[in-house]
């Protein structure tokens, strides 16, 4: 039974959001503010996070931050904000969907399944894969990413898009592509997300990410995972 930790200050949204959870199969904790959340987490052990943006004390956006030093659950925003710069500050601060308020119970539960599915696809899909060069380490079968001997950390979706990349290195993959493998089969218009967390990656893996060595840019169809020289294992 997957565990689902929701974090909402809002009691009546919290209690109704578990309600439909354990409804739907799910093993449900919860916390009302990020204190909570952050205290609780390593015995709770959640499988993913219904997390609110706008709470008193320490904004969703800053407890993602703290999370994503100890877990790699996927974290879904809940929000009653709909600008263009809240949503990349979500996505930059490790979240991996989001949901403006006022929303559906029943799409809640299909985006919460679509993240497990999403998690347990990657699991499934692990294999020995490894990349090494005198820059960059990439190993797919512990997910760990090394930069000039310094340790990389990725959001789940970041991981999850390098991971596509790596597998099929050497190929363009289409937007649509990297969306599906990425984000799910509902996102596959969500163009803009996509170029966002391309341009994390290279800020994280890149020397230069103007002038990329590793993640290169088909115009107008997709990306491609294309090192210059590289010795390769597994």
């Amino acid at each position: 039974m997957a565990r689902v930790l929701v974090v909402d200050d809002d009691l009546v949204l919290n209690e109704m959001v578990q309600a439909n959870m354990k409804i739907a199969g799910y093993e449900v904790f919860s916390a009302l503010n990020g204190q909570e959340a952050l205290r609780d987490l390593v015995k709770i052990k959640p499988d993913v996070i219904i997390l609110d943006v706008m709470m008193p004390g320490m904004s969703g956006f800053e407890v993602c931050r703290r999370l994503r030093e100890v877990t790699n659950a996927p974290v879904l925003f809940l929000t009653a904000r709909s600008e263009e710069e809240d949503l990349a500050q979500g996505f930059d601060s490790g979240g991996d969907d989001y949901m403006r308020k006022p929303f559906s119970q029943r799409e809640l539960e299909l985006r919460v399944r679509a993240l497990l599915q999403r998690t347990i696809r990657a699991q499934d899909q692990a294999g020995a894969h490894i990349f090494s060069d005198d820059h960059l380490l990439i190993d797919l079968d512990d997910g760990t990413v090394t930069r000039a001997n310094r340790v990389v950390h990725l959001t789940p979706t970041e991981f999850r898009l390098l991971r596509c990349l790596m597998r099929n290195r050497g190929t363009v993959l289409t937007h649509a592509d990297l969306l599906r493998e990425a984000w799910g089969e509902n996102y596959t218009d969500a163009i803009a997300s996509l170029s966002l967390y391309v341009r994390y990656l290279r800020e994280k893996i890149e020397d230069d990410p103007s002038k990329p060595r590793y993640i290169h840019t088909k115009w107008g169809i997709g990306y491609w995972f294309n090192p210059p020289q590289s010795i390769e294992a597994g």
